[in-house]
């Protein structure tokens, strides 16, 4: 088959859930025999020469194709998808897969003007919830959640939370099949720790795109909380913090650092880094206050490390130990879970086993293609 990927941003991912999970769905789609066109935003390319991201590691049936858009925070994504949608047309796919509610809004275009093409779209989020978006977004952004349950011919969610909100707001019986991550059997390259004059086993780690909505201001509040409650409890340690994003927001966590040279803003981390990140630290957090099914989380998973999220849905479906909950947008009832588990190492490893093998069993990205496979094989009536 021939299929296209549209909505995300572009491929090798530098950020992002939506391009990590293109990616890597490509990838296996590929292996499978597959021909895959993903669709890049023109001004992804000079991210990805930043970044040192190179295409030649993808699978030679993978083809990227970059078309314009206005780049602007309400424009870019929709306008992508357009150009994107009316070249695609123009390539005989057989399948376009349409990736968020955002860009969904266009299913209906290849719907229209080439119906036999199979429509498939991902829904990774509720986008809408997201502060960073005003009302007029927002509308568009529930419009989009509305189209995505009614143009594809079928439509994928990535957690069963998300299956049962499609279900009960809009009466759609969707397919769920979640994320997926590989199992991390490798080098730990401790080495790269000295970057940050890092030690392994002495740090907590958050990954995450730095938007509001991710709540990393209660993870640092926790964390000064914590200092000043149970000052010996962290002594030796430091509190890490991975990603890149809203310039406005991240000032908003800089201050809130207010000068703790103890909480290291690594910037975005890829590669090695991020593996050797992962695979020393101590504890992960994820505060988020809204997600599809969070890829950072996973990978922290992936690693065999234990996982102290916030209680929302998403993260409940995969972080099945209550024990390591805490209440959503609750600074101290973070503050109250890490200084319960920080002191109790035996119980950290083997939370992390267990999360390492939930990964290995529920989320290898080999049987997510598959299951992809068979849906676009269905909708195309060759089961």
């Amino acid at each position: 088959m021939r299929i296209v990927m549209v909505g995300q941003k572009g491929i090798p991912a530098t950020s992002g859930g939506v391009e990590r999970h293109v990616e890597e769905l490509s990838k296996e789609l590929a292996n499978l025999g597959h021909e895959v066109l993903v669709y890049a935003r023109v001004w992804y390319r000079k991210t990805q020469i930043v970044e040192n991201k190179s295409a030649s590691a993808l699978p030679a049936n993978i083809k990227i194709i970059y078309t314009p858009s206005i780049h602007t925070k309400h424009l870019d994504a929709i306008t992508h998808t357009f150009t994107s949608v009316v070249h695609a047309l123009f390539q005989k796919p057989d399948v376009i897969h349409f990736h968020g509610v955002g860009p969904s809004l266009l299913s209906w275009l290849p719907r229209l003007f080439a119906p036999r093409v199979r429509v498939v779209a991902t829904f990774h989020s509720l986008d809408r919830y997201q502060y960073k978006w005003g009302k007029i977004a927002k509308f568009f952004l529930s419009l989009g959640e509305k189209f995505i349950c009614i143009f594809p011919h079928a439509t994928i969610t990535i957690s069963r939370g998300l299956y049962h909100y499609c279900l009960n707001q809009y009466h759609k019986l969707t397919v769920y099949i979640p994320n997926g991550v590989p199992v991390w059997n490798g080098e730990k390259y401790s080495e790269k720790l000295t970057n940050w004059n890092l030690v392994p086993g002495k740090y907590i780690l958050t990954v995450s795109r730095l938007i509001k909505g991710k709540g990393i201001h209660y993870l640092i509040a926790a964390w000064k909380t914590l200092r000043a409650r149970n000052p010996e409890l962290i002594r030796d340690y430091k509190l890490v913090i991975v990603g890149d994003g809203d310039e406005n927001y991240l000032n908003e966590l800089y201050a809130l650092a207010n000068g703790d040279h103890d909480i290291i803003f690594t910037g975005a981390q890829h590669g090695h880094n991020l593996q050797a990140l992962l695979a020393n630290t101590a504890l992960f957090v994820h505060p988020s206050e809204n997600e599809g099914l969070p890829l950072s989380v996973l990978e922290a998973m992936s690693f065999g490390k234990a996982v102290v999220v916030s209680d929302i849905p998403a993260h409940a479906e995969i972080v099945h130990d209550s024990r390591f909950w805490f209440n959503t947008a609750d600074v101290t009832s973070l503050t109250d879970k890490l200084t319960e588990l920080l002191p109790q190492p035996e119980i950290l490893r083997s939370a992390g086993e267990a999360n390492k093998k939930i990964v290995a069993q529920h989320y290898s990205w080999k049987d997510i293609a598959e299951k992809v496979e068979k849906v676009y094989k269905r909708e195309r009536n060759e089961e």
